[in-house]
């Protein structure tokens, strides 16, 4: 079923090297890419294009992953699929437009699993090919084949292990809603069932149990913004979304989370160095509640969201020491991106806002997470495999929906029929080898969007046009919108009435792939 290849990662030449408008490199190398290499995918919650400051952005310092970019292709014009979390992720891991169900919406903390038991995913294709897979950190995709059935105080029935995860060691939900615990392969560590069960619910109160709503005086960690629902269960001084009691040994605490996935990380690629792995490694810094380890707290000037950013650089560069100390440096592709855009004030007065200053998440683009217009889903994106690839900028257009079909193409797995019907195979773009990337890419913020690196068309729609919550620009409007990117990066010319036929174009091509399957 499986065969193995060999690609030439062809030269690239000092000019090259100096330019993001270069098509291809000269093939003056004979180097030779492993037919199998170790994959690892760090994927960042909420962190915008301007957070990482080998993008530009002066006012941060990420030297991890800078380092990383030396070594490798980082992109100008990457997107995830969806400007929230679980859309986005279900694409990454299926290679399917989350838009194409109506089922994906952000995953509440009793959610039953987004992924269906028939969805062939990006950790199945690499688990077939021979690789050891491992699922760490923030997961938001759901447990359990029903919402509000799982059993979180034995053997959950369905997660991880059901869609191609040989290891799992993940948070329940997200940091923001309960149950607050880790999840190891597919049961809850450090429970105490017997004693003291967990009990969760996102409908009724249980009676007794605190609400930070209520008890204002027990938020010694953080308190909620006003409005955003996050004043339910009260666990470790923060108040969370939905409610929960019991599992007191269970619980994590906010500020070791990057200590702990990351420990698990490094554990996984320490424990799998003598045989080709994947590794799905979600970050959790950037989302709320920010708690940074105390080594972090106050070292960027600009309150926990900062020091979370300067967090996460840090767990980069664990895993790369890893790499380095098991010998595979040179055998191993790290890609670090995020899952959506970023967004300052999402649910907790941490001082974000008034202490951002002249930082600028979102870079040059409009809007942020849960928007239409650029910042909700263009992301950063780099790609590094030492040794193979070389450093160099690339504004070839990109989508983390194409991550399954390149992944494949490059160790030769044969995909089943119907599996990642929207990834295409864009591994020569990804490792560098060519600037010439997707036709078109398709972003999703409610409304749909598509893009052609040049122009871009966002469909007429009814929704909300701001978030008053996060003061964020939707980019959603009743009238057709279409941006030159080259000329407007910051979407603020609607050109929809001068350009009629590229308008036609590219809403007939959106229109198509709707239509598709």
């Amino acid at each position: 079923m499986f065969q193995k290849t060999h690609f030439k990662l062809l030269g690239i030449s000092s000019l090259c090297l100096l330019s993001a408008g270069c098509t291809e490199k000269s093939n003056d190398s004979s180097v030779k890419l492993p037919s199998k290499p170790n994959v690892i995918i760090i994927l960042a919650d909420d962190i915008g294009y301007g957070d990482l400051s080998c993008n530009g952005e002066p006012t941060i310092n990420t030297p991890n992953v800078d380092n990383l970019a030396t070594q490798g292709v980082r992109f100008t014009d990457a997107h995830a699929v969806a400007a929230t979390s679980t859309p986005s992720r279900y694409s990454l891991l299926t290679g399917n437009y989350s838009w194409r169900r109506n089922d994906t919406h952000i995953a509440a903390g009793d959610a039953a699993m987004i992924i269906q038991p028939e969805e062939y995913t990006f950790a199945q294709m690499f688990q077939q090919a021979g690789y050891t897979t491992a699922a760490v950190g923030k997961w938001h995709l759901g447990l359990g084949r029903a919402r509000g059935e799982q059993d979180w105080n034995g053997e959950i029935d369905y997660g991880p292990r059901e869609i191609g995860f040989d290891y799992s060691y993940i948070m329940a939900a997200t940091g923001d809603r309960v149950p607050c615990v880790y999840v190891e392969n597919q049961q809850i560590v450090g429970l105490d069932a017997e004693n003291d069960p967990i009990a969760v619910s996102y409908t009724t109160p249980f009676p007794g149990e605190p609400l930070g709503k209520d008890h204002p005086e027990l938020l010694t960690v953080m308190k909620p913004s006003p409005n955003h629902g996050h004043d339910q269960a009260i666990v470790n001084g923060i108040s969370r979304i939905g409610y929960m009691k019991g599992g007191e040994k269970a619980l994590w605490l906010d500020e070791n989370i990057a200590d702990s996935i990351t420990a698990h990380a490094v554990s996984f690629i320490r424990e799998n160095k003598d045989a080709p792995f994947f590794l799905y490694f979600g970050t959790n810094d950037i989302h709320v509640p920010r708690v940074p380890h105390p080594r972090f707290r106050g070292k960027s000037g600009m309150g926990p969201r900062g020091d979370a950013i300067l967090e996460f650089d840090w767990s980069v560069g664990k895993v790369v020491q890893a790499i380095k100390d098991i010998g595979a440096e040179n055998n191993t592709i790290i890609i670090i991106t995020s899952d959506n855009g970023p967004v300052i004030d999402d649910g907790y007065m941490d001082q974000a806002v008034e202490l951002l200053g002249d930082h600028r998440p979102w870079s040059d683009f409009r809007g942020g997470k849960y928007s239409n217009f650029e910042a909700g889903t263009r992301i950063p994106l780099i790609v590094a495999l030492p040794g193979y690839t070389q450093q160099s900028v690339s504004d070839a257009s990109v989508s983390q929906i194409d991550f399954f079909a390149s992944f494949a193409h490059l160790i030769g797995a044969n995909l089943p029929k119907d599996a990642a019907k929207d990834s295409q195979n864009q591994i020569d773009v990804l490792l560098g080898n060519t600037t010439v990337g997707r036709t078109h890419v398709i972003e999703s913020a409610g409304s749909l969007s598509i893009s052609d690196g040049e122009w871009k068309y966002i469909e007429p729609s009814k929704r909300p046009r701001y978030n008053n919550l996060t003061d964020i620009e939707l980019g959603n409007d009743r009238l057709p919108q279409l941006y030159n990117l080259k000329n407007d990066i910051g979407e603020k010319n609607n050109l929809y009435l001068d350009n009629p036929d590229k308008l036609n174009e590219l809403k007939n091509i959106l229109e198509s792939e709707k239509n598709k399957f």
